[in-house]
C-alpha cells in the first residue's frame, strides 16, 4: 500500500480510528497487528522473512544481553551474518554471480554459475540494519535487552517507517512506542503539516520531476549537455522529494499516535560542502554507518591516511547499499573521496558571500553524483557526462522545459531557503494564521489539481 493512495487511505483510517478509543494498554498489539497486515499486503511471502529477522533479533538479543555469557562476540557475529546473510541473498548474490562469470569468462575460463532474480523484499535494507543497530548496542551495553517478543516485533516492524525507514535506535524508538505523547492540539497540527508537506513532494514535485527525468535517462534519448544538466538537476529534487516525501508522511501518521520519528532531512540541497551534505541527507543511515562502521574501522583516531581508508569503506558500502549496480558503488566512492578530501584539508572559515557559493558549489557536486546514481549502467553514466561537458550546445536550449522545472520546484525551495535562514524546520507553523491558511491552500490544490496521477512507487522502496 502507497503511502499516497486510497487503498492505504481507507487502511490508515480504520487503524487510526481503533488506535484512538481503544485502551492505551490495546494500542501496541493493534499496531504490530496493522504493521505486519501493512507488510503482507505488498506480498504475503515477504511477511515470512520480516518474522524471521525479528525472531533471529529477539533471540539473540536476550543472549548478548546477559553479560555473563560465554562466546558473546560470537553470538553477535551470527546475528550480523544472519542479517547481512538475508540482504545479500535477496539483493546481491545475482549481482556477484554475473560478475564472477564475466571475470571467468575474461580468463579464458567458461563458467555458468547460477545467476539468480530474487524478488526484493521491500524495506529489506532499512529493518536488518535496524536490527543489526539494535544487536551491536545490546552488545556494547548500551540499550538493555528486550524482553517481551511482541515489543521488539513492533521496533522492528512499526508499519510508518518500515519502508522506508528511517532506520531507528531502539533506545529512541522503543519508549516513545511504550509511552506515546499525549495527543493535544499542537502534535496533531505538527503531524498534520508533515503529511500534506509529504503527499505535496511526493505528487506535485517528485512525480512530476519524474516525466523530465525520464526524458533525460531513458535509454534511447541523445540529449544535448544542457538537457543533461536539467536531468541531473531535475533527479537531484526528485529523489530529495521522493525519499523525504516519504520520511514526512511518515513522521506525520507517528506523530498523529503520539510517537516521534527521527528527523532523516534537514534542508540537504542547501548544504555547503560534501561533509555538512551527510548531516544532512538520509540521517538515519548516515550516523549508521558513522556509529557501527566508521568508528569500529578507526574513524578519525590513526591518522590522515587511515582515516581516509575509513571514510571510503564506509562511503563505498553506502553505496553498495543502495543496491546491486556499479553504479552505486562508484557513486559511493566519489563521495568517498569528496569526504577524504574535505578531511585532509578542511575549508577556510566562510562569510556570507563564500557560503552562498559553498551552497551552489555542493549543488552541483551533489548533482553530479546523482547523475551517475541514477544511469542505467557505467556506460551510460559515461555517456551522460561526455553529452554534458562536449555537446553542450545553448542555441539548442528548450527554456520551457528549464521554466518548468523552476515552477515545480519553486514554492518548496523558497520555503527551504526560509528554513534555512531561520534554522527552523517548522518555521511555517510560526506564521500568522491567514498566511498558513494560504499555504495550507495552496499545497492542497497542487496535489489535487496538478499533482501525477501516474501512482508511481518511491523510489526508495527500491533499495
Amino acid at each position: 500500500m502507497n503511502f499516497c493512495s486510497f487503498g492505504f487511505l481507507a487502511f490508515f483510517g480504520v487503524v487510526y480510528g481503533f488506535y484512538r478509543v481503544l485502551p492505551a494498554a490495546w494500542r501496541r498489539p493493534l499496531l504490530l497487528l496493522a504493521s505486519w497486515l501493512f507488510y503482507a499486503a505488498w506480498d504475503p511471502r515477504f511477511l515470512a522473512l520480516l518474522l524471521g529477522i525479528t525472531a533471529v533479533g529477539y533471540g539473540l538479543g536476550r543472549v548478548l544481553g546477559d553479560p555473563g555469557r560465554a562466546h558473546r562476540r560470537a553470538w553477535l557475529a551470527l546475528g550480523v551474518a544472519a542479517n547481512l546473510g538475508a540482504l545479500a541473498a535477496f539483493k546481491y548474490l545475482g549481482f556477484f554471480a554475473s560478475q564472477l562469470n564475466e571475470l571467468l569468462a575474461l580468463a579464458g575460463i567458461e563458467a555458468s554459475l547460477p545467476v539468480l532474480r530474487a524478488l526484493l523484499p521491500l524495506g529489506l535494507s532499512f529493518y536488518t540494519f535496524q536490527s543489526v543497530g539494535y544487536l551491536v548496542d545490546v552488545y556494547r551495553g548500551g540499550t538493555p535487552p528486550v524482553r517481551e517478543p511482541w515489543r521488539y516485533a513492533l521496533f522492528v516492524g512499526f508499519f510508518p517507517q518500515l519502508i522506508a525507514g528511517p532506520i531507528e535506535r531502539c533506545g529512541n524508538l522503543m519508549p516513545r512506542l511504550d509511552r506515546p505523547a499525549p495527543l493535544d492540539r499542537e502534535r496533531m497540527a505538527r503531524g498534520t503539516h508533515l503529511v500534506l508537506w509529504g503527499v505535496y513532494k511526493k505528487l506535485f514535485v517528485a512525480d512530476n520531476l519524474a516525466v523530465l527525468v525520464d526524458r533525460t535517462f531513458a535509454a534511447d534519448a541523445d540529449p544535448a549537455g544542457w538537457l543533461v544538466l536539467l536531468g541531473a538537476y531535475a533527479f537531484t529534487w526528485q529523489i530529495y522529494c521522493d525519499f523525504s516525501g516519504y520520511t514526512d508522511i511518515a513522521r506525520g501518521l507517528a506523530a498523529w499516535m503520539g510517537i516521534d520519528l527521527s528527523l532523516n532531512f534537514r534542508v540537504p540541497l542547501l548544504a555547503t560542502s560534501p561533509r555538512d551534505l551527510w548531516r544532512r541527507w538520509h540521517i538515519s543511515l548516515s550516523t549508521w554507518l558513522r556509529d557501527y562502521l566508521y568508528i569500529p574501522l578507526g574513524g578519525s583516531r590513526h591518522g590522515p591516511l587511515r582515516t581516509a581508508g575509513a571514510l571510503m569503506a564506509t562511503m563505498l558500502l553506502g553505496g553498495l547499499w543502495h543496491g546491486a549496480s556499479w553504479t552505486f558503488v562508484l557513486w559511493g566512492a566519489y563521495h568517498g573521496v569528496a569526504l577524504a578530501i574535505q578531511r585532509l584539508f578542511p575549508p577556510l572559515t566562510l562569510g556570507r558571500a563564500g557560503r552562498s557559493l559553498a551552497v551552489v558549489a555542493t549543488f552541483h557536486f551533489t548533482a553530479l553524483g546523482f547523475l551517475v546514481f541514477r544511469a542505467d549502467s557505467v556506460e551510460h553514466a559515461w555517456w551522460l557526462l561526455d553529452a554534458l561537458f562536449m555537446e553542450f550546445r545553448p542555441l539548442t536550449i528548450e527554456w520551457g522545459l528549464w521554466a518548468q522545472f523552476v515552477a515545480i520546484v519553486g514554492l518548496l525551495a523558497v520555503v527551504e531557503v526560509i528554513q534555512a535562514l531561520r534554522d527552523d524546520l517548522e518555521v511555517t507553523l510560526r506564521w500568522p494564521r491567514p498566511l498558513q491558511t494560504v499555504l495550507s491552500a495552496l499545497l492542497l490544490l497542487s496535489i489535487l489539481i496538478l499533482g501525477s496521477t501516474h501512482g508511481r512507487d518511491f523510489i526508495y522502496f527500491q533499495f
